[in-house]
């Protein structure tokens, strides 16, 4: 009976330490999506990769009824990853304050067929990032919104990608400091695919 006892103690604690490990790599391992993928917006971004050259034109002050309007040239560089399911541009802004760097990096969600794009500034690469826009293309021109702030306050931010070509394309900003009722725009990239 005591054998039993020892050996009923041990397969138990077996068992225990198994579900704890279980649990632990349930956590650690992404779960498969539910129901049936929708892959229509997946290679929505295609036409980005690789190369380009960029003329900014972007407003000095924002919310502020500013009319003054900063243009410089810059670079993009984009490639996809995981199988086209996300992907990451490397920016380089040659502004008049001088050079920086950015990261923008996008994900597509197959269970709502949207993207989210997110924001890391170069010339703040600790900080936090920006929350991500989410939107898809309809007809060609693809529209992505989020809440953000701006020097304390709520903001409606969208991006809008239109344009687009094998060789050019057009990406805005815009603010909305009413919910979405009016927005300002205030930065626009042109692109020219790199020779």
């Amino acid at each position: 009976m005591k054998r039993f006892r020892v050996v009923f103690t041990i397969v138990m604690a077996v068992a225990m330490l198994g579900l704890g490990f279980s649990a632990f790599a349930s956590q650690d391992t992404p779960k498969s999506p539910q129901g049936i993928a929708n892959l229509s917006g997946l290679h929505d971004f295609d036409f980005l990769v690789g190369n380009w050259q960029v003329h900014h034109r972007k407003l000095k002050g924002r919310l502020t009824h500013s009319h003054a309007w900063d243009e410089f040239e810059g670079t993009l560089s984009m490639r996809k990853l995981m199988d086209g399911y996300a992907n990451v541009d490397d920016n380089v802004f040659n502004t008049p304050e001088g050079a920086y760097r950015g990261v923008g990096l996008r994900s597509y969600d197959p269970k709502t067929a949207q993207w989210a794009i997110w924001w890391l500034d170069g010339r703040s690469p600790f900080g936090d990032l920006d929350p991500p826009v989410k939107g898809h293309f309809v007809n060609g021109v693809g529209t992505f919104y989020a809440d953000d702030t701006l020097k304390g306050k709520p903001v409606r931010v969208r991006f809008v990608w239109s344009n687009i070509t094998s060789t050019t394309a057009r990406w805005e900003q815009a603010y909305s400091a009413d919910g979405g009722k009016t927005w300002e725009i205030n930065w626009t990239m042109d692109f020219r695919r790199a020779p």
